[in-house]
């Protein structure tokens, strides 16, 4: 990047502390940048995945120098070759991480959930600036033990939340933060996808000579090749590799209350839906999280919804297949990623926003670059959205044991049901921990 965007970088960062949106946004301080890194050199980039979201987010990236990339098809590396000849490839992200450690700036993690924290893991402590798709990681804990890790690495990061970059995610904060529906201390929120449902497939067989089967399943539990039930695009309906539509659009919705009411740790959670199933996610789910005061704002109940368990109405009103709605001490507010409404309407009928104090994002991926750069904060750095990974992954804990769970977000356990506690964090195949 050139120097005039870093200036605009630090203007934006400036307008932020003045606005005190610094902290709504989870401001992280002590990112190292990479030392003597001129104006107009590029970042040395590695990219982990290659195809769907992965593909997007190289194409986010790629005015930098794509110096490696890895994934476990070689179908989809040859295009990857194709598009970058000059870059090293590699099946397995270990081998990447280990041999690039000291050539690479920074690295993409595009994978599946299962693969998350202990590709991100590895690059944090190798000190690599990370990007790594929503959400964090699989499990809870692994969610605060990369936070932590890339708090004490120094290191630039963003989670690929990609709304948040979105001009009316901060047009929702500024309205809610201004008091114009009171004191809010209730959210529903819904996403009207399911990911779930199916058995096991029993039987298998030889994966392709081109998919390297061992490596996708990365540190979940062996299990035989089967076409079209896991890789690709199917995994987020397997608990051994995904979270479901929770883990899928958590982090996208939720995100927005969390930031425009400066949430972070719940202390009870509880779920229902179908019978669990051992293997596979629900098809519908709803999840209540009851979250403490945070100085002089109320306790707040947040309530998410998904698949066939979506509501068409809250509140009275019709809604769409997705979104926000805040209620207030003197109103409602229904959001989404690209509008936001006032309620009662009548009440609200001429209603003048606040003016914009958040300024607008120079680009979710933009922020990372710029951080990698010159060591300032981006939006959605580990510290605030592995306490919203957190958060998400809590809900299907609570499913999952069919209990309303009691949570210490300090010594992070549950305290009211071994069961739960149990699932905060999981089992590694051998060569692929991330303790």
């Amino acid at each position: 990047m050139t120097q005039p965007q870093r200036s605009s970088r630090r203007h934006i960062l400036k307008t932020l502390t003045a606005s005190g949106a610094g902290l709504a946004v989870g401001v992280l301080s002590g990112v190292a940048a990479r030392p003597s890194l001129a104006a107009n050199e590029k970042l040395q980039l590695a990219c982990i995945g290659t195809a769907n979201q992965a593909d997007a987010n190289i194409g986010a990236v790629a005015n930098q120098e794509i110096v490696a990339v890895c994934d476990i098809d070689d179908n989809y590396l040859q295009r990857a070759k194709q598009r970058f000849p000059n870059a090293r490839f590699y099946n397995d992200y270990r081998e990447l991480i280990h041999v690039e450690k000291g050539k690479v700036d920074a690295v993409v993690v595009s994978t599946a959930d299962h693969n998350h924290a202990p590709a991100t893991i590895r690059a944090i402590r190798n000190k690599m600036h990370v990007y790594c798709e929503k959400p964090l990681a699989h499990t809870v804990a692994e969610a605060r033990l990369i936070a932590e890790e890339a708090q004490k690495a120094g290191v630039a990061t963003q989670l690929g939340t990609q709304i948040h970059a979105q001009d009316n995610y901060r047009r929702v904060v500024e309205v809610i933060n201004s008091g114009a529906i009171g004191a809010v201390n209730e959210v529903h929120v819904w996403v009207g996808k399911g990911w779930g449902g199916g058995d096991r497939p029993e039987g298998g067989e030889k994966p392709p000579a081109t998919l390297h089967w061992d490596l996708w399943l990365g540190p979940a539990p062996e299990r035989p090749f089967v076409p079209g039930r896991y890789h690709p695009a199917q995994w987020r309906r397997w608990w051994d590799f995904g979270n479901g539509t929770l883990g899928d659009m958590g982090c996208h919705y939720i995100d927005l209350p969390f930031w425009a009411l400066q949430l972070r740790h719940p202390t009870t959670c509880s779920a229902e839906g179908p019978p669990v199933h051992p293997e596979t996610c629900p098809l519908g789910l709803i999840v209540r999280y009851e979250f403490p005061a945070r100085g002089n704002k109320p306790p707040v109940k947040l309530t998410w919804y998904d698949g066939n368990l979506t509501p068409q109405e809250v509140a009275g009103q019709r809604v769409p297949g997705s979104g926000v709605m805040f209620f207030g001490s003197e109103g409602m507010m229904f959001a989404d990623y690209s509008n936001y409404r006032l309620f009662p309407t009548e009440k609200f009928a001429g209603f003048k926003p606040p003016e914009p104090t958040i300024p607008p994002s120079i680009g979710h991926h933009a922020e990372w670059l710029a951080a990698c750069r010159d060591g300032t904060p981006t939006t959605c750095n580990f510290d605030y959205s592995g306490a919203l990974s957190e958060a998400v992954l809590l809900g299907n804990v609570a499913y999952r044991t069919g209990q309303r769970i009691e949570w210490n977000a300090q010594t992070l356990r549950v305290t009211n049901s071994p069961a739960a506690d149990a699932l905060i964090r999981k089992s590694y195949r051998a060569g692929w921990e991330v303790a």
